[in-house]
């Protein structure tokens, strides 16, 4: 196994919580994760990330307060923690390892899983 699988999607409503997981091979321990999203016609759209170390997240502002990503390497596994959903958080949630370059850019990522689909209704 090279890609990740996500899981923890599905339909929450406005305000509710969902917990997104992220399986990967024991190799994914060692890069910084993130996580993405994308809807429809948009380009892959930067969520959250965290060091391999687990010293370090970045969020994009959209989610920054409300989002929490975390790891835990000894499962080779990536969580993203959503609270106080939006409609407009509803896309595909995507995570793969980074390779090089920015870690806020979607190229810069490789192994991508296929996704996990989340849906707020309003």
């Amino acid at each position: 196994q090279v890609q990740p699988v996500e899981s923890g999607g599905g339909l929450a409503q406005t305000g509710g919580s969902l917990r997104l997981s992220c399986a990967g091979p024991s190799t994914f321990s060692d890069y910084t994760m993130g996580w993405f999203r994308q809807t429809p016609g948009k380009e892959r759209e930067f969520v959250a990330a965290i060091s391999y170390t687990v010293m370090n997240t970045y969020y994009s502002d959209s989610v920054k307060g409300r989002f929490t990503v975390s790891r835990n390497n000894a499962a080779n596994t990536l969580y993203l923690e959503m609270n106080s959903l939006k409609p407009e958080d509803t896309a595909i949630y995507y995570c793969a390892p980074h390779i090089r370059g920015s870690i806020y850019d979607a190229n810069s990522y490789r192994f991508w899983g296929p996704g996990t689909q989340v849906t707020v209704s309003s």
